[in-house]
């Protein structure tokens, strides 16, 4: 562990009523976010989407499951993908367990992905999970909601993403890395693997009309990562040195 400065029970205490105050600052400026993000105006889905379930063919409206809220974390499965991004896998852990208090409270949760239902749910069994998973194969519903792009996308080296553009395409000498790398997470190559991004989206419906109210990619989604908000608490933080964490069935449990 990291030397650390060390004090008395007394200076501890100052310094951690200073810090509270910070904190009690960021939970109110929070607070101010979410009211903004509520005010959103709210667009309108005309597009007839169509996702593959459990049970059967289903319409957006139909994720819904008679609740007037949904909740999309748009999951990193491509149709080439052999195992679900390990990333997007480590922040659906904690689906399962906050999965039915949501619906008790009138919001429906899905994953989706562009893999094929058996896919999805081959890989679902392997880590134990049970929440709602939908197949958007074969349909614009990652691309509309920009976390999937093209070929040709790839290959112009602009890509739509997290309200911006992004160049992907590997730097000088790192594609054999990159490829090594994610072959290795999920059995394609960097190209493919990157073709994918999270996501999370929110959607409401009214009279039977479908709403479009918050999207957020990248860092947007970070408190759903249950891991980080616990090691922002730990004593050395997050104290990352490139990516550390596995699926959670891929560790060497002691």
């Amino acid at each position: 562990m990291a030397s650390h400065k060390t004090g008395t029970r007394e200076e501890w205490l100052a310094a951690r009523l200073e810090l509270l105050d910070a904190e009690k600052e960021l939970t109110q400026r929070g607070d101010e976010v979410v009211r903004r993000r509520q005010a959103l105006p709210w667009v309108r889905v005309d597009k007839d989407y169509r996702f593959d379930t459990e049970e059967g063919t289903a319409s957006l409206a139909d994720l819904f499951r008679g609740r007037s809220q949904l909740l999309v974390y748009h999951f990193m499965f491509g149709p080439d993908y052999t195992a679900g991004c390990p990333s997007c896998s480590a922040i659906a852990d904690g689906f399962n367990g906050f999965a039915i208090h949501l619906a008790s409270h009138d919001v429906s949760l899905w994953a989706v992905s562009r893999a094929p239902l058996a896919k999805l749910h081959a890989y679902r069994q392997r880590m134990g999970w049970t929440f709602p998973w939908a197949s958007s194969h074969g349909s614009d519903f990652n691309f509309d909601f920009g976390v999937a792009h093209t070929k040709e996308e790839w290959e112009a080296g602009v890509v739509a993403y997290n309200f911006g553009e992004e160049d992907r395409r590997p730097g000088p000498g790192d594609e054999a890395s990159l490829n090594a790398f994610t072959e290795s997470i999920v059995g394609t190559d960097w190209q493919t693997y990157r073709r994918e991004g999270p996501g999370l989206s929110a959607f409401a419906v009214e009279d039977g009309t479908v709403y479009h109210t918050y999207s957020a990619y990248a860092r947007g989604v970070d408190a759903l990562w249950g891991m980080y908000q616990w090691l922002d608490r730990a004593p050395l933080g997050r104290n990352e040195s490139g990516m550390w964490w596995r699926r959670h069935d891929e560790y060497d449990n002691a």
